[in-house]
């Protein structure tokens, strides 16, 4: 037993030879500014623009917001099987970087850019611009998913680009959060929306030009799982259940983390300026906290360090709770909050990854694009609950956009959004990542895998 357990762990750390190098892993993180620096836009901004700025009642944007992001979950299965089956030159997941980039970008300037026409027109016109930019961020967000497991099978060089995805992600963060608010009030919504299309273009494009596809593919080339299969193997991947809940919950949390937070600062703390502040701390310790994970993750693994996270961002919600009103304490629980949240950001992709080795040693079937799309829609359920739940607890508070003063039931539901349910979020978190013990098998699994491929 011990000698084929240390033959298992020489042919995994054999594979070594096989990682890409650091320009290419920064030049795949690269990608994530433009695709999540939107992403983190729309999320915190977007239901304040159409409420405050737009007009359309709070109730009616959650209701939005949760809608199509449920449709459009339909399509991120479908397009996980289309970019299953893309055969190019380029592999089967760069090229949509390279044919989605420019649409991606065009809806987005969309999104704030609401004509000022009747009531009914305003909201016709954001569940159509909303409806086309969840689809094309389908069609840009799971290929590059999707790139990171073609890109290697060595699960450290996953962690670390994963890592330095996060790293380019809170950079975009840091900036969406500090710059936004005053940049729009300057130039404008749309022309805003412009300078972030234009960024998001030029950062997908590098990440086309420099990273490479190397897993499967020219067994890809010469054979394509059918839906059916790929399906029946996702569904009995417990896994991929198990990260998908995860991941729901957790981009609940940051929809509302992001997304309420403006609400807060303006009527809790008493002043919109603050929103800026606001967004520093939570922003900031998770871009420092990037660079020190990776020694931690080779040592105590992916999910153990998001357990530990998890046990941070609480120790944030008790913080603010202590006063919800005093600036100072929010600021210190936010920070302490942000930080508990960056392994999540850092690691989910990587740990959705790792399954894809799970399911084809369990059903000797690959499906990278497959995994990556269904976990995509548990992404979008999870930001999509997230900021319905905002649009509808504000309207079950009565809240009205552009008014000074909200009520105290307005307030309270303020409160909860960004402090109670988090937490709640969290607990959940918590439990389903005890359960997710892939981090010990892994070199099982990949020896078996390299054992397999070997013997044919």
């Amino acid at each position: 037993m011990l000698e084929s357990k240390q033959e298992d762990i020489r042919i995994y750390e054999s594979y070594e030879m096989e990682q890409p190098k650091r320009k290419e892993l920064w030049s795949y993180g690269l990608g994530s500014f433009g695709i999540y620096a939107v992403s983190t836009w729309i999320g915190a901004f977007l239901t304040f623009y159409y409420t405050d700025e737009v007009g359309i009642a709070a109730a009616a944007v959650g209701t939005l917001m949760l809608v199509v992001r449920l449709i459009d979950g339909i399509a991120d299965v479908g397009m996980g099987f289309i970019v299953d089956r893309t055969k190019s030159t380029y592999g089967k997941a760069r090229p949509w970087l390279l044919w989605i980039s420019v649409p991606f970008a065009v809806t987005t300037v969309f999104l704030f850019s609401v004509p000022d026409i009747s009531y009914s027109g305003k909201l016709v016109f954001a569940y159509t611009t909303y409806f086309l930019f969840s689809i094309f961020f389908t069609m840009i967000a799971i290929p590059y998913k999707t790139l990171m497991g073609v890109m290697t099978q060595h699960q450290h060089s996953r962690s670390i680009a994963n890592i330095y995805t996060a790293i380019f992600t809170m950079i975009g963060n840091l900036i969406v959060m500090t710059l936004t608010q005053p940049l729009a009030s300057s130039i404008g919504w749309t022309n805003l929306s412009i300078i972030y299309g234009v960024l998001t273009i030029i950062t997908l494009f590098v990440t086309f030009r420099v990273v490479q596809e190397r897993v499967g593919l020219h067994e890809e080339m010469n054979f394509t799982v059918p839906l059916k299969k790929g399906l029946n193997a996702l569904f009995r991947n417990k896994y991929w259940w198990i990260i998908t809940s995860y991941s729901i919950t957790f981009n609940a949390t940051i929809a509302l983390t992001q997304g309420a937070v403006l609400f807060y600062s303006q009527y809790i703390l008493g002043n919109i300026n603050y929103y800026p502040l606001v967004g520093l701390a939570i922003s900031a310790p998770m871009l420092v906290g990037l660079f020190f994970v990776g020694p931690f993750v080779k040592r105590f693994g992916k999910r153990n360090v998001t357990m530990a996270g998890c046990l941070l961002f609480m120790l944030g919600g008790f913080i603010r709770m202590i006063d919800p009103t005093n600036l100072t304490t929010f600021l210190l629980g936010s920070a302490i909050g942000g930080l508990g949240a960056m392994p999540g950001l850092a690691l989910t992709v990587a740990m959705v990854n790792d399954t894809v080795e799970f399911g084809e040693w369990q059903f000797k079937l690959r499906t990278e694009g497959l995994i990556n799309s269904a976990a995509s829609l548990g992404i979008k359920v999870g930001s999509g609950l997230g900021i319905a739940l905002i649009g509808w607890l504000l309207a079950f508070g009565g809240y009205i956009g552009g008014v000074a003063e909200q009520t105290s039931l307005a307030k309270q539901m303020i409160i909860v959004l960004n402090i109670y349910i988090p937490i709640a979020l969290v607990i959940i978190q918590l439990i389903l990542l005890y359960f997710f013990k892939i981090d010990r098998l892994y070199p099982m699994i990949l020896a078996d895998l390299q054992k397999r491929k070997s013997s044919k």
